[in-house]
């Protein structure tokens, strides 16, 4: 049966590289169509054939701060770079080639931390391996995106902190989170569990970036690069949490990989900037994988709305989260020395007037 699943996993991944590359075939044509999208001004900054989509036309940016599709596409790959490390070294015990990680934008920085996770589950391995392969390839599109919109519109990887040791930027999530004591260390890469908790902390805050973006961006065919990617997460985000709610279901106590994740659901819901003057006025943007139903306890595998739909971040909600901090800080958590793009050059002005910031 095991092994059946893992077949799967693997033909679904083979499936996906198909339809990879028909986006990066689109993405790339449609860019380089589009070419030379201004920055923020006020920062200065082999398949089937398809119809490639006309870009719709780039209006003129305002001096309020409004993001450009470029720049909303440097942010989605600041993300992209650290899930990909994150994943690529838990489920292959290597890190991106640095032929994937220059750039013209930002300071170049290196990963702190990380090592290959000894799975005992071998249908979770393989869950790994093809979100790895996903998130690797996000990084290539990405950038293949924005090197035709002009070479010098691609941002370096920033300084990445993954570490789970003391001052790795998972132990302080855990710590946050009351599931770890102020003395504990949260190692994402000691056991499968760990390792879905860990990935837990991201998979939610790409789909809700993601989703927050897409409707601020003009270009058909990098809404259509944007909507590709963010369903992508989607179901990397359903199948993390489908697969902490099955192994918390099996365990026993009041500590469960569900009590777990909850809590870190909860810590990064205080991280989102949302009035908070009491429980009932407050925008749960991150929901458990529980809640509760006339009384009773039942799972809650996609956080959406009452109408079903998900939720959506800003981009200071985003690097709040990233930097484990709801203040306006231009750094820390998981980037350590902040991210490289031109939306986050407005936490530094103050400047958070459009719906992006």
């Amino acid at each position: 049966m095991i092994k059946d699943s893992v077949f799967a996993a693997l033909e679904l991944a083979n499936e996906r590289r198909a339809e990879r590359r028909r986006f990066l075939k689109l993405a790339g044509a449609g860019a380089a169509a589009a070419g030379g999208l201004g920055l923020l001004s006020a920062c200065g900054s082999d398949d089937e054939d398809s119809p490639t989509p006309t870009p719709s036309p780039t209006p003129t940016p305002s001096t309020s701060g409004v993001a450009t599709d470029v720049g909303i596409l440097q942010l989605a790959l600041n993300l992209e770079y650290l899930e990909a490390q994150f994943y690529s070294i838990a489920a292959f015990g290597r890190r991106l080639p640095d032929a994937s990680l220059t750039g013209a934008v930002g300071t170049r920085g290196d990963v702190t931390g990380g090592r290959q996770v000894t799975f005992t589950d071998p249908v979770i391995a393989s869950y790994a391996r093809e979100i790895a392969g996903d998130e690797i390839a996000h990084v290539t599109a990405l950038r293949a995106v924005l090197t035709a919109a002009g070479s010098t519109l691609v941002i370096a990887q920033p300084a990445i902190n993954i570490d789970g040791g003391a001052t790795g930027a998972f132990t302080a999530a855990a710590q946050a989170a009351g599931i770890i004591s102020s003395s504990d260390t949260f190692d994402p890469y000691a056991n499968d569990e760990n390792f879905l908790l860990a990935a837990f902390l991201f998979e939610d805050l790409g789909v809700t970036a993601y989703k927050g973006a897409s409707p601020l961006i003009t270009s058909a065919t990098y809404l259509e690069a944007a909507a590709g990617i963010l369903a992508a997460e989607a179901y990397h985000a359903g199948l993390i949490r489908t697969e902490l709610y099955r192994l918390g279901s099996m365990q026993s106590g009041a500590v469960t990989a569900i009590t777990k994740a909850n809590a870190l659901s909860d810590a990064r819901d205080s991280l989102d900037g949302q009035p908070a003057t009491n429980a009932t006025n407050r925008r749960d943007l991150d929901q458990g994988l529980t809640r509760t139903d006339n009384g009773v306890t039942v799972a809650n595998l996609v956080p959406a709305d009452d109408n079903g739909i998900a939720f959506s971040r800003s981009s200071e909600q985003v690097h709040n989260i990233a930097y484990l901090n709801k203040a306006a800080v231009t750094s820390g958590g998981f980037f350590p020395a902040g991210t490289n793009n031109s939306i986050a050059a407005l936490r530094t002005s103050g400047n958070y007037s459009s719906p992006l910031a």
